[in-house]
């Protein structure tokens, strides 16, 4: 079975690749788990987010946004102390600040779905690269969802943040034509 390459062979990053990235999602609160670990990502591997996923799920509150809304300095400092998280004082309070934009986001289009997959009219966009070289690192939609984002007030979200994030959602399908998922994915433009 041929998959894309850039998983290699670590079992967990396999069956990320095989069972999650790129397949649609359209649950706000696996929105704000994907951003929340995007995010986190800034200037580290994919996999050793991956490895902490559920370190973070425990310390963020089940991904659940509101609550990580209500988060203090109290929570910062717990979360500072957290040896299963990325303890970077400045990405922790970007997560807090986040999910307060996350709901803005909500409350104004009634849900983060409905509002990032406005940016494809809710379809995915279906890139037919043969090769990992092909494959963008921004993109003018990246760009553009980006600013949108920055303009809401979100922080580390960079338009190759929000790249790796419209990929893992769905929104771009980027699976290379060769991979075995390109076909549990087809459809679209």
């Amino acid at each position: 079975m041929e998959r894309c390459p850039w998983c290699g062979t670590d079992p967990l990053y396999v069956r990320y690749h095989d069972e999650e990235w790129g397949s649609p999602v359209h649950d706000d609160r696996r929105h704000f788990e994907f951003l929340l670990l995007e995010t986190q990502q800034a200037g580290l591997s994919w996999i050793t987010i991956l490895r902490k996923r559920q370190a973070y799920r425990e310390a963020f509150s089940e991904f659940d946004p509101e609550k990580v809304a209500c988060y203090g300095e109290a929570e910062v400092l717990a979360l500072l102390q957290n040896p299963g998280i990325i303890r970077n004082r400045r990405k922790i309070e970007a997560t807090i600040k986040n999910a307060r934009a996350f709901l803005a986001i909500q409350k104004e289009f009634g849900s983060f779905d409905s509002w990032i997959w406005g940016f494809v009219d809710g379809v995915p966009l279906k890139n037919r690269w043969t090769g990992m070289r092909q494959i963008p690192i921004t993109t003018e939609l990246s760009d553009l969802v980006s600013a949108q984002l920055k303009k809401r007030g979100f922080s580390f979200v960079g338009s190759t943040t929000i790249y790796a994030h419209l990929q893992a959602i769905g929104v771009v399908d980027d699976h290379l034509l060769s991979c075995f998922r390109r076909s549990h994915t087809e459809g679209g433009h």
